[in-house]
């Protein structure tokens, strides 16, 4: 009769293991420098957060600017007023909307790069 089967050994050999790395773990910044599937969708995450906070930058600006001359054709007789509006008013809303896309645009780069780097503790 054969031996039973629940007292053979198998000995499972394999290449060296890196001390920090667990088995069956890639970096972030591996998947991207070896152009997986998973390194383009982290890439296509940070392209779309990136583009999410421009269509919101060029939303508001055309519900600022687009209204302009409608208001300038209603009210033709008020030439300074539209001076006032397009000199003056107008560049602080631009402004304001500049800096929050910059510092928006920034953190998501931010985000991305502690994503990549596997650096969340901050």
């Amino acid at each position: 009769m054969a031996a039973d089967p629940a007292e053979r050994r198998v000995t499972v050999t394999g290449p060296p293991r890196r001390s920090r790395r667990t088995s069956g773990y890639y970096r972030p910044r591996t998947e991207i420098d070896e152009q997986t599937t998973l390194g383009h969708t982290y890439v296509r995450s940070l392209m779309r957060s990136q583009l999410r906070a421009a269509l919101l930058v060029f939303a508001v600006l055309v519900l600022l600017v687009g209204p302009l001359p409608l208001v300038f054709a209603a009210a033709p007789e008020a030439r300074r007023l539209e001076w006032l509006v397009l000199g003056f008013c107008l560049y602080a809303p631009l402004i304001l909307l500049a800096r929050w896309y910059v510092r928006r645009a920034e953190r998501n780069e931010e985000d991305f790069v502690r994503l990549v780097e596997d650096r969340w503790d901050r």
